[in-house]
């Protein structure tokens, strides 16, 4: 059973550890430093509250302040380390895409979707000395990365269409996919294709090819995919000789998941 699946009853619920987590998740590249007011706005909450959250979080150690401005400190990365080093998944499948990578030269990594980002919870040490790919801990909106697709395509139709509701589709490159229909059309074909194959959908000079990485009973835990120079492999050599790398992996690592 999947976690989301687990019903809590609200009288087991503390409402202030999840306003607390949201006042964290406000944080991003646009809003590095915050003031109460923004930090109230960007969660939903009053200012009184928010400015509480903040100063408890500088409390416990988990942002820094100047008396008006707020910022996260390095310790927040405790809470993705507690997960990377408690999750099965990045563990169970590191010897799998490090074996990979010893094959082909690349970068592996293993992702999984939260909501609508794209989140790299593995990545093998690539035997070049510059690589590309996904650093462990990187997000990115789904809807740009190979992941994202072959994740999605795993979705029943009508759980699809209320993600791409709900989803911004922002443009990254000329080559980014904005037209829902046009994604959901590209989605369906990766269902049926059991992977998909991206260019220069976020980055100008990369494509990307991924697996959805499913379980004994079909449901989707993640997924397994490389991101390569477009210049150094074209859709049919992806296709030709990396994709079966990821295929033999997903095969293998099925049973196990």
């Amino acid at each position: 059973m999947d976690d989301s699946d687990f019903q809590i009853a609200r009288k087991d619920l503390i409402e202030s550890l999840g306003k607390g987590l949201s006042v964290i998740e406000a944080f991003d590249d646009e809003h590095v430093r915050l003031t109460p007011s923004e930090a109230a706005r960007l969660t939903g909450m009053t200012r009184t509250a928010a400015r509480r959250y903040l100063l408890s979080l500088v409390h416990f150690g988990y942002a820094g302040t100047d008396g008006k401005l707020f910022w996260l400190t390095p310790r927040v990365l405790r809470l993705s380390q507690s997960y990377l080093g408690a999750a099965r998944l990045p563990r169970l499948v590191q010897p799998f895409i490090q074996r990979i990578s010893m094959q082909c030269g690349e970068t592996v990594n293993v992702s999984v979707l939260d909501g609508h980002e794209v989140v790299y919870v593995a990545r093998s040490n690539s035997p070049r000395v510059v690589s590309i790919g996904y650093h462990t801990g990187a997000r990115a909106p789904a809807h740009v990365v190979t992941p994202g697709i072959a994740m999605l395509s795993t979705l029943t139709d009508e759980a699809l269409d209320d993600w791409i509701a709900d989803h911004s589709f922002s443009g990254f490159t000329s080559y980014t996919v904005t037209d829902r229909d046009t994604f959901r059309a590209n989605v369906r074909h990766a269902r049926v294709l059991n992977h998909w194959i991206t260019h220069q959908q976020f980055d100008l000079g990369l494509s990307g090819v991924a697996m959805a990485l499913k379980d004994r009973k079909g449901e989707c835990k993640g997924a397994i995919g490389m991101t390569v120079q477009s210049r150094s492999y074209t859709p049919e050599q992806i296709e030709a000789q990396l994709l079966p790398l990821l295929q033999d992996a997903v095969q293998t690592l099925r049973p196990l998941l």
